[in-house]
């Protein structure tokens, strides 16, 4: 048996991500987070492979990120 569930709550999402379930359910609803609306209640459900797959790709967009906009220490002016 697995030690993870296959499917993960809105609350547990926010939980491995560190932020709110108002944040994760934006980011389903924007269709950054692929989810299952289930039961009569329409409770989202978001797969622990399609978290695992967005992480990745949060990761991926990151490295983009940094590779296209370099930190560069502010320099300092003639005055200092």
């Amino acid at each position: 048996m697995q030690d993870t569930p296959r499917f993960l709550t809105l609350a547990d999402v926010a939980e491995v991500l560190n932020t709110s379930s108002a944040q994760v359910y934006a980011l389903v609803r924007r269709g950054d987070l692929p989810a299952i609306k289930i039961g009569g209640r329409g409770q989202w459900r978001v797969e622990a492979a399609r978290l695992e797959e967005y992480i990745e790709r949060m990761y991926d967009e990151a490295r983009t990120f940094v590779a296209e906009h370099p930190y560069q220490e502010a320099e300092l002016t003639e005055s200092e």
